[in-house]
């Protein structure tokens, strides 16, 4: 059943915004009777049918609650040093997916990628593509993409547990950093993750992640690229919080 997140509050019958009727009615071909799932702003979710339908407005009508809980225990983000091409789409797209929370584009020392003028513009462009995934991953919330000037404005974040994904520490047959981090989490613990871009991090910046907390974890014995860590993380996270019972 096709999901949709709703923007505002609405009762118990309420008209579609123009992006959701054109795509539920236009590309779907929805008609009266037709059911999908929207999610509200507090995240919980119903279902909802057509019951009025014209060219100008669509009308849909509760049926009922659904109780869903599909999200992690924890509250996840990533921080990704600004990767090239199409990278950072697929960065969003897939962690979305995995289930996280916040994703943070930062310039380091090594990034070939420069967003120069674009922020605001490349920003907007990942939200809508985190909007998407959410909505067909079937979660109840949506990511939040954002972009940091450089690591260090980061620092002042509050999170529970802080990793830093560093391939000298897999280099060096580190494993057990990763697990010693997910054995300190607690159900509603915020989590960070920072990965670095194609030519990682330097010594200098892994440093002042060390002194801000952030523990050098490897993510296996393999060199992972700056696209397949962070999902890798997600599913490493995943199963140990979910599936590892």
């Amino acid at each position: 059943m096709q999901r949709y997140f709703l923007k505002t509050p609405v009762g118990k019958s309420f008209e579609l915004d123009d992006d959701i009727q054109h795509h539920f009615v236009t590309v779907l071909r929805a008609v009266e009777g037709t059911k999908a799932e929207f999610v509200r702003s507090d995240h919980t979710v119903f279902i909802g049918a057509v019951s009025a339908l014209t060219t100008e407005k669509t009308v849909i009508d509760w049926v009922n609650d659904v109780a869903v809980d599909v999200e992690l225990p924890v509250e996840t983000t990533i921080i990704a040093g600004l990767p090239k091409g199409d990278k950072a789409e697929l960065i969003v797209q897939k962690a979305t997916e995995l289930g996280v929370h916040h994703i943070i584009f930062v310039p380091t020392k090594w990034s070939v990628a420069k967003w120069n003028g674009k922020e605001a513009k490349k920003v907007a462009r990942l939200q809508k593509i985190a909007d998407g995934a959410a909505e067909q991953a079937h979660r109840t919330i949506q990511p939040v993409i954002s972009y940091a000037d450089n690591l260090r404005d980061l620092m002042a974040n509050d999170y529970d547990v802080k990793i830093v994904a560093w391939e000298e520490s897999a280099k060096q047959g580190e494993q057990s950093a990763l697990t010693a981090a997910y054995q300190q989490l607690q159900p509603g613990n915020k989590i960070v993750a920072v990965f670095g871009p194609e030519g990682g991090l330097t010594p200098e910046e892994v440093a002042i992640l060390s002194q801000n907390g952030y523990q050098a974890a490897a993510l296996g014995p393999r060199i992972l690229r700056t696209e397949t860590a962070p999902l890798y993380w997600l599913s490493s996270l995943s199963f140990f919080l979910e599936l590892n019972r």
